[in-house]
């Protein structure tokens, strides 16, 4: 009996490390997701629930009146297409310009190509309220203030997502673009059809990026729009619910609306968490 005991000591030295990182682990998750939850549970509750101390953690009697009165106060339909239009074709002109240039820089090899890297990089570093006066007089100069489309032209390029689809791009190896030439096939082809699809998952991670951070911007799109309440966004309708904010009573009224705000992103992340996670495991073992 003895033996058996002895036997299992080093397999449950082995599973305490285990358990530990798994209990750590279940941990972050928790407490990642408490807001998101709570803020839920919040849009579903009565006034009276909201005001009631100690807090009532689940709705006795859900309701959806809070996202009634929040279509009465914002035009959530028009907001979240606005918000839809931004965030996608920004995110598809991220994708597109990116691919190409991190192709160029990792692929061909020109004079200046080390430093006009070096200075795409630096550009990170700058932070956004830096450029935003000169943005905002060059998309007023070419008559596009107060639009869409002046929210989203600036943004069609990003020097982060270069960088990213750049250094994925340069592991592609260059004997299978060395033999698609030799195919006859285009730089075109060859960039969209062939090394597109070998770097997929750090594509869907530059536009879960990209959606994510256009959709939730604020500043800028204020700044363009110029109180053309038409075109807000709905991270910007939203602060009208702020006014809401004051009583306790509107608390479920304000989750409701960050709920509305929040639910494209996180089905998103839904959709492309498998090829985030490859993006991550791969860049480690690049690494």
């Amino acid at each position: 009996m003895s033996a058996v005991a002895d036997a299992d000591a080093p397999r449950r030295r082995a599973l305490a490390p285990r358990a530990l990182l798994v209990t750590l682990i279940l941990l972050a998750a928790v407490v990642s997701a408490f807001p998101l939850v709570w803020m839920l549970l919040s849009s579903l509750k009565t006034p009276a629930e909201t005001m009631q101390l100690p807090p009532v953690w689940i709705p006795r009697t859900p309701s959806l009146e809070a996202y009634e009165k929040v279509a009465g106060v914002v035009n959530v339909g028009r907001s979240m297409w606005n918000s839809l239009i931004i965030a996608s074709i920004t995110t598809a002109g991220i994708l597109v310009t990116s691919l190409m240039a991190g192709y160029a820089f990792a692929k061909y090899y020109f004079r200046g190509r080390t430093i006009l890297f070096s200075v795409l990089i630096a550009t990170m570093f700058l932070p956004p309220i830096v450029t935003l006066i000169p943005l905002y007089r060059m998309i007023g100069s070419i008559g596009l203030s107060a639009s869409l489309a002046g929210v989203i032209l600036p943004n069609l390029a990003n020097a982060f997502g270069i960088f990213l689809l750049r250094q994925f791009i340069a592991g592609v190896p260059d004997e299978l673009i060395d033999a698609a030439r030799l195919d006859g096939a285009s730089e075109m082809r060859i960039l969209f059809g062939i090394v597109a699809p070998t770097i997929t998952p750090a594509i869907a991670a530059l536009a879960l990026f990209a959606f994510v951070y256009h959709w939730n911007s604020y500043l800028w799109p204020l700044t363009v729009l110029q109180g053309n309440s038409e075109n807000y966004p709905i991270v910007i309708s939203l602060s009208r619910l702020l006014s809401y904010n004051r009583g306790a009573m509107n608390t479920g009224l304000v989750m409701a609306g960050a709920t509305l705000a929040v639910l494209p992103p996180l089905i998103l992340f839904a959709v492309l968490q498998r090829f985030f996670v490859d993006s991550i495991v791969g860049s480690a073992v690049k690494g």
